[in-house]
């Protein structure tokens, strides 16, 4: 009644592989990388809460766009920059960090990496003078 099929006639269809990695993951990634970068800093938030993941959603500087079909990744990262800083070799610094940190964790080609200097912050001041021993030195952001 039934022949014997032969396996080999059978086409079955490849196994399609689905990866998605939301949006808030390379948020964290980011934050890790400029965390590790002296003289940049973020333009709202506070870094502890998005470094433990609470509240990504709201971090403000970081936009991220997938190309599924390409495999790739663009992102675009707002940040604010230490006054007297080197605009040029913390761009590169920024860039070529988040491109090693997102393809090593994600296995994602990073197309583009695009830095926007915000806002300058107060140079840090680390010696308090003699005559200010007791006052209090307030570091703000112009």
């Amino acid at each position: 009644m039934y022949e014997k099929l032969d396996r080999k006639e059978l086409n079955l269809p490849d196994t399609v592989f689905i990866r998605d990695i939301e949006t808030r993951v390379f948020q964290a990634i980011v934050l890790q990388c400029l965390a590790k970068i002296e003289g940049v800093g973020f333009l709202e938030g506070n870094l502890f809460d998005s470094l433990l993941g609470r509240e990504v959603e709201r971090v403000k500087g970081i936009h991220v766009e997938q190309d599924q079909d390409q495999h790739s990744v663009e992102v675009r990262v707002e940040i604010n920059i230490a006054y007297g800083m080197s605009i040029p070799e913390k761009a590169e610094e920024v860039q070529s960090k988040i491109v090693e940190e997102i393809s090593r964790w994600s296995g994602l080609h990073v197309a583009s990496v695009h830095v926007i200097f915000k806002d300058l912050m107060a140079p840090q001041r680390s010696e308090k003078p003699e005559a200010m021993a007791g006052s209090t030195i307030v570091e703000e952001t112009f």
